[in-house]
């Protein structure tokens, strides 16, 4: 034990051992912040390498039918090429439509269940609250089965309807979730203070409440569409003869995919994309 003497303690002064012992925590943690960085981009690499192969063969010029080996750069592929197969361009704008309508369902559905269950206590309250996160943990194939035995049932045709009801089923879950968590956050004085100021609740919802909420509302559409546009188990259930675009993908696998799946595929991963950054740009300019 090293002891410091009355001029040493007086000037605050730190043993030897104590110093290199602090060196030595700080090499760690720094080592530890390198690999933790290192292996953070080593996931998201891997994450992200198939959209890379993706995109690569959408330039890619095959000699036959089959885009798995690379051949050469072409971009003819992003031209009237793009439209040689009719039934793919209807699987595709069959897959946006119901996309696109049942986002539009499920968000005004789902924002209304989130504000109710975010914003009042109610007989039950547990009970729809478990049913909501039941129907986001069950498997697709229990949820596939049971819509389907539903339309059955119903005697209901088969079709584009049915597929958008069948999406709307599961993406109003999580529009829900996501709007209730967003609304369990807000500060009910602004409410109040509308009121208090001669707003009705109709005024209030518009003028206060949503644009509160919109944050939440946006993320639960994004979330609706993408998983309403890349949705195969409960569609293919349901889908009777109407086709999809992973409906068309799963049955042109034995043929071989062309080029133009993987065109669709980086048009349809760049809208995305560029729809997510303007999102986050807005959102990040309306908090400064």
């Amino acid at each position: 034990m090293t002891v410091l003497s009355s001029s040493e303690r007086a000037r605050g002064s730190t043993p030897p051992e104590a110093s290199v012992a602090r060196g030595r925590r700080r090499g760690r943690r720094r080592w530890g912040d390198r690999l933790l960085f290192i292996w953070t981009w080593l996931i998201i690499i891997w994450l992200a390498l198939p959209i890379a192969v993706m995109i690569l063969f959408s330039f890619n010029n095959p000699r036959g039918r089959y885009n798995f080996t690379w051949v050469g750069f072409t971009l003819k592929w992003y031209g009237p090429h793009l439209l040689d197969y009719p039934s793919l361009t209807t699987a595709v704008l069959n897959s946006l439509l119901v996309a696109c309508a049942s986002t539009v369902v499920s968000v005004v559905l789902g924002t209304l269940l989130g504000l109710a269950l975010g914003k009042y206590r109610f007989r039950g309250l547990g009970t729809a609250n478990l049913v909501q996160f039941a129907a986001i943990s069950a498997p697709e194939i229990v949820l596939a089965s049971s819509l389907l035995s539903f339309f059955v049932t119903l005697r209901l045709p088969l079709g584009l309807p049915t597929i958008i009801v069948a999406h709307v089923m599961f993406c109003l879950s999580f529009v829900a979730v996501t709007v209730r968590a967003r609304v369990l956050t807000l500060d009910r004085s602004l409410e109040e203070a509308a009121r208090d100021l001669g707003a009705g609740p109709f005024a209030t919802f518009r003028l206060v409440t949503l644009p509160l909420i919109f944050p939440g509302v946006l993320a639960g559409a994004l979330l609706a569409f993408a998983i309403s546009i890349d949705d195969f188990v409960v569609t293919s259930f349901v889908s009777g003869s109407t086709q999809t675009f992973p409906l068309w993908i799963w049955s042109a696998t034995r043929n071989g995919l062309p080029p133009q799946v993987d065109v669709l595929g980086t048009l349809i991963f760049t809208c995305g994309l560029i729809v997510v950054v303007t999102s986050a740009v807005l959102s990040r300019r309306g908090n400064r």
